[in-house]
Order: structure tokens, then sequence, then C-alpha cells
């Protein structure tokens, strides 16, 4: 049977996180994912990133391709995607064994364009489960979400133009407020991720960065701003 899934991964020194996410690729009950293909758009990691995917080789259908920052990543990956779908997840989350079955089932049966899942914390303080309990509340109020994990129907991610490769910073919740309420949902169940972001950036940064981004949630100038530091922390480990 022709495979329907394409999974891709923007990753950028991520050796430390990564390979728990492709162990928990391989432990999904989605019958199709040793012949999915799952593309890691690495962004010139200098650390084993490279080699931990790899390693994987004989377990999952891997590939890794030249990628960027995460919108850039992404994108690439859709091109290079053949099937009707394409889920995007980053390097640093677990996904739960029922969760990519389970969001092709839901998407398809609601007749929706993209789907994603609640983001929990592995290890982290209160103000780690605020910011995610915000976030996951909200986005399902408002119908967005983010690329920790996030499932498209391919034909309409490239009707809405993809990631935009000049936002640096909620690239993901530009692009899922395009899809509108009617056409997004939130699949139950959930990924675990890490607090590194927060740690590093510090709480009161991010927390800042998050209440402007309520703020500005339809305000496109906010998105093209430059946001770039959100970043850095990101790929500094």
């Amino acid at each position: 049977m022709r495979p329907v899934l394409t999974i891709i991964i923007p990753a950028k020194n991520e050796a430390k996180y990564i390979g728990s996410l492709l162990e928990s690729l391989i432990c999904q009950d989605y019958p199709a994912m040793p012949d999915t293909r799952i593309l890691v758009a690495d962004a010139q990691s200098t650390d084993k990133t490279r080699s931990v995917v790899e390693s994987f080789g004989d377990r999952l259908n891997l590939e890794i391709i030249e990628g960027g920052l995460p919108s850039i990543g992404r994108n690439r990956g859709a091109q290079v995607a053949d099937t009707r779908y394409v889920l995007f997840v980053d390097a640093d989350v677990i996904v739960r064994p029922y969760l990519v079955g389970r969001s092709l089932d839901y998407l398809r049966r609601y007749g929706l364009h993209a789907v994603t899942a609640n983001v929990l914390c592995k290890s982290g303080i209160f103000l780690d489960e605020w910011y995610l309990f915000t976030m996951n509340t909200l986005g399902r109020f408002l119908g967005f979400g983010t690329g920790m994990f996030l499932l498209f129907d391919r034909e309409r991610f490239w009707e809405l133009g993809g990631f935009d490769p000049r936002i640096v910073f909620a690239e993901d919740i530009h692009l899922t407020l395009q899809v509108g309420r009617k056409r997004f949902g939130y699949v139950p169940g959930y990924v675990l991720t890490d607090n590194r972001r927060f740690r590093k950036m510090g709480y009161s940064k991010v927390a800042g960065l998050w209440l402007r981004t309520l703020v500005n949630l339809f305000n496109n100038r906010f998105y093209y701003r430059d946001h770039r530091s959100y970043w850095d922390h990101r790929v500094s480990e």
C-alpha cells in the first residue's frame, strides 16, 4: 500500500534529544510506520545529530536533507514529500505511541485540514506548566497550534503558502491561524517536550514574549519583527 504520510523533523544540534523522538516513532501503533518516510531537515549541525539519526536507519525509513531555520527546514521537507499528508515534529519532543495513527484518523474523519495535540513538559516547574497550559487552552479555543506536532493535508499546506521563511518566531501559529477554526482540530492526546528554551532564555523573557504574542495574534506585522533571540536560545545547546 502506498504510504499516505511523510514525517518532517527540522533539526540543528539535536543529538541530545532526537534519539528519544525517533525511539517514540518506532513505538507508534501506526502499522505503516516502518514504511513511512521520515525526513530530517538538518541545519548544518556541528554535533552528532546526523550520526544519531543514521543509527536508526535499520528501524525507520530515514533520510537527511538540508535544512535551515524551522520554516525553511519544514518547507524543504514538504517540497520533497509526495504523500497526501505531512506531519511536522520538533526534534526535542516525544510522541505518545497512539498519536500518529490517531491524528490521521481524526483529521480524515472530521474533514480537517490540519490537527495538532496538547504539549506537556517532561520535567519542569510551575512556569513551564503555566506556559504550556495557556498555549494548549488558547490554541484550542482560537484555532492555532505549534510545530512541535502538526499534521497537515499537504495540498492545503501549500495553498496557504507553507511556513513563511521570513518569520523566526511563532511561524507555526501564524500559519495555523490561517487554516480557520472549522478546519483545524486538537487530537485527544499529547506530546512531551523539554523546558530547555525557558531555562536558557529566562522565564521572564519567555513569559513576556508569549504575552506579546497573545496580544498580537492577529496583528500580521508582529510576526515579521526581529525575534531572532528566541531562535538563538533554541539552538544553542
